[in-house]
């Protein structure tokens, strides 16, 4: 999802900068809950977006002007400060790693300057940057969107991979090796590229024209990584967009009572245009298989995964709902984009684990972990993860 700019704020960025790095590093053993079975994978190798990135926009962005998820509430819930998370604890990512019974993952930025070696990322590391979309700079510019915050592509991240590549493995035989106890996710990746253009007011028809060149960025990142010798790749669709508080308040001048789903009080065409995504993404994934049979591609359904929590999220224990952002700034869903949570005079909720929505684009630690559930020990990603957990 996406993650603006923002202005400068204290002379203090530069002490937090340091101890982001300390903790975003630190190794977790708080796993009791999630504790697993699955001893194939001990090492995690991350591309993707905000809805991953565990610190590197951080350390990318100057400590002068740090970015609003560098400040309070971000983090409070489980790390008690922020870590670079664009969320109030952990991530998808972290659930993974705890369920794996590994420290959580690295982010490459705030690690790079480190003496390289495969000790320093034997658990994995992470490339996923908030605001990083599927397609580079020059695409965006051949459609006519000019992106104003800073852009890491996933061609980006694929090339900080390969430069970081000597340094895991220096033979065939040890490549080989990391690759088959790594577990490599692929996104969440191309929900930016969506919302970029959508907010920058391009029409939702040209913006469907863009389906194609994303999911195709994203196969190509995919075939990439089989044929450096990747052999578990874990690669997620889209969120229900359209039920994004950030979505709901730009759009909802410009909305009429027919365009709301009336079971979920979500946008109908913004989640019908992710499913289109989603389903654009599968064949291909489907195709790379095909063409692949040695590797494991699995595709996380991420929108049905989610679900639930946007058709009874009481049921799932977030009384206060789904659409209504915990931390944000005024109007019907807390969410103002000119009140960046983090920010004053932004305001937070007294307890995150009752909301779905954190800040309006991003979701809170108890709606990750929910999602994490339904993925990872349940049927939603196809196949379903826990039989790869036996597979040599």
């Amino acid at each position: 999802m996406a993650s603006s700019s923002s202005p400068p704020c204290s002379n203090t960025s530069r002490l937090l900068v340091t101890i982001l790095v300390i903790l975003s590093l630190a190794s977790d053993t708080n796993v009791t809950v999630l504790a697993s079975s699955c001893k194939r994978f001990n090492s995690i190798i991350s591309f993707g977006d905000s809805m991953a990135d565990t610190g590197n926009l951080l350390h990318l962005s100057s400590s002068n002007t740090p970015p609003h998820f560098a400040l309070p509430p971000y983090g409070e819930t489980y790390f008690h400060t922020p870590t670079g998370r664009c969320s109030n604890g952990r991530l998808i990512i972290d659930f993974l790693a705890q369920y794996l019974e590994i420290p959580l993952v690295p982010p490459y930025i705030g690690s790079k300057n480190k003496r390289r070696s495969a000790n320093n990322f034997w658990s994995g590391v992470n490339f996923a940057v908030a605001g990083a979309t599927a397609m580079n700079k020059k695409s965006f510019q051949q459609k006519g969107v000019h992106i104003m915050v800073k852009n890491i592509s996933l061609e980006t991240q694929l090339s900080w991979f390969k430069e970081l590549l000597p340094s895991l493995c220096q033979t065939d035989s040890d490549c080989q090796k990391l690759y088959k106890r790594s577990v490599v996710l692929v996104g969440e990746i191309g929900g930016n590229d969506y919302n970029h253009a959508l907010l920058a007011g391009i029409s939702k028809d040209v913006v469907n024209t863009f389906a194609p060149s994303v999911v195709g960025q994203i196969a190509a990142a995919v075939t990439e990584l089989v044929e450096l010798g990747a052999r578990s790749i874990v690669v997620p669709g889209n969120l229900p967009i359209g039920c994004s508080a950030a979505y709901l308040t730009h759009f909802m001048s410009n909305s009429t009572k027919q365009d709301y789903d009336p079971k979920t009080g979500c946008l109908i065409w913004l989640n019908k245009f992710a499913k289109y995504h989603n389903k654009m993404l599968q064949t291909e994934l489907h195709r790379i298989q095909e063409l692949h049979p040695h590797a494991n591609i699995i595709y996380a359904d991420y929108f049905n995964a989610a679900r639930p929590l946007f058709l009874n999220p009481k049921k799932y224990g977030f009384s206060n709902g789904a659409l209504r952002a915990c931390c944000g700034g005024n109007g019907p869903y807390h969410q103002n984009s000119s009140v960046e949570c983090g920010f004053s005079p932004s305001t937070v909720c007294e307890n995150p684990s009752l909301n779905v929505n954190w800040d309006g684009l991003h979701l809170t630690e108890a709606a990750y972990e929910f999602i994490f559930k339904r993925l990872f020990k349940g049927r939603l990603t196809v196949p379903p993860f826990k039989t790869l957990c036996t597979v040599s």
